[in-house]
């Protein structure tokens, strides 16, 4: 079983981030803001390509755990 991604760990690693936003973006952002490799790697396989704000990456990565 994959280890859950703390919340307060992935608000903190999309800190900063512009939305709309693709995963890809929101993966290199979270390394540049020190996250986890647990949380990039988590982000990196969202199923969906584009997010409207980080609500909704929250959303995809609690439904993915």
């Amino acid at each position: 079983m994959a280890e859950k991604v703390n919340p307060i760990e992935l608000q903190k690693a999309l800190k900063g981030a512009d939305y709309p936003a693709d995963r890809k973006s929101l993966a290199s952002l979270a390394e540049s803001n020190g996250a986890d490799r647990k949380v990039v790697e988590k982000i990196q396989s969202l199923g969906q390509k584009k997010f409207s704000g980080p609500d909704q990456v929250e959303k995809a990565v609690a439904q993915e755990q």
